[in-house]
């Protein structure tokens, strides 16, 4: 790594974003983080800088804020769970784009780390509405002119301890993920490493542009 990661953060507010807030605020390597957030995450620190900003469709007001940082960590996504097709490609393909967009424009040596999930459809042509459209939002991420971009697809992630923001069926499941770990190891993984694997997608790279949970647990114990 030639620099220290300078970081932007979207999602912190969420269970996956607070946990990779969680894993930079910690990593001597990571300089300075800016979140841009709708609402406060309630995190304060020395590295910290947070933007509030309603309306993720338009960052424009915002872009001039946004020049100087290295690394982009978007964990903001919504569930599809009883959402139309229309509204969940709005949310999750037409928001992500826009953001990473204005990204590449002012940042062009930016690497940007999208969290997607496991089972995404890269044709974008399978059954499941969300996998489509998960798909062709790596797929259109690939094409920015970014330094690099990698989809990050998790699985079960194990909630950190000490954090606020689990989600519900996290929260449900967690007494199961001894069991998981052994049984399915390829399939979860603990929050805490998916934030260490995006950071390390920064410092050491990855020879993969799609990391799936196995790659996400291999290069979150990497050591350089």
């Amino acid at each position: 790594m030639k620099s220290r990661i300078r970081a932007i953060i979207t999602g912190a507010t969420g269970m996956v974003g607070e946990g990779v807030l969680h894993e930079c605020l910690l990593d001597e390597d990571v300089e300075t983080v800016l979140v841009l957030n709708r609402k406060p995450c309630g995190v304060e620190h020395h590295k910290l800088t947070e933007i509030i900003h309603k309306d993720f469709f338009d960052i424009s007001p915002i872009e001039n804020q946004l020049e100087g940082y290295n690394a982009c960590f978007f964990c903001l996504g919504v569930s599809s769970v009883g959402m139309k097709e229309a509204e969940y490609y709005e949310m999750t393909y037409t928001l992500t784009m826009h953001v990473a967009q204005i990204l590449s424009k002012v940042n062009p040596d930016m690497i940007f780390g999208y969290v997607s999930g496991a089972g995404t459809d890269s044709s974008e042509k399978g059954r499941s509405m969300w996998a489509r459209v998960k798909g062709k939002t790596e797929n259109d991420l690939m094409k920015l002119p970014f330094k690099q971009v990698y989809a990050f697809r998790p699985g079960y992630m194990h909630p950190t301890p000490g954090l606020k923001n689990v989600n519900s069926f996290a929260k449900y499941i967690t007494w199961l993920y001894p069991f998981a770990k052994i049984v399915v190891p390829n399939y979860v993984s603990r929050l805490e490493q998916m934030g260490k694997a995006m950071i390390k997608s920064v410092k050491y790279g990855y020879p993969k542009n799609v990391l799936e949970v196995k790659d996400i647990n291999a290069l979150a114990a990497e050591q350089q």
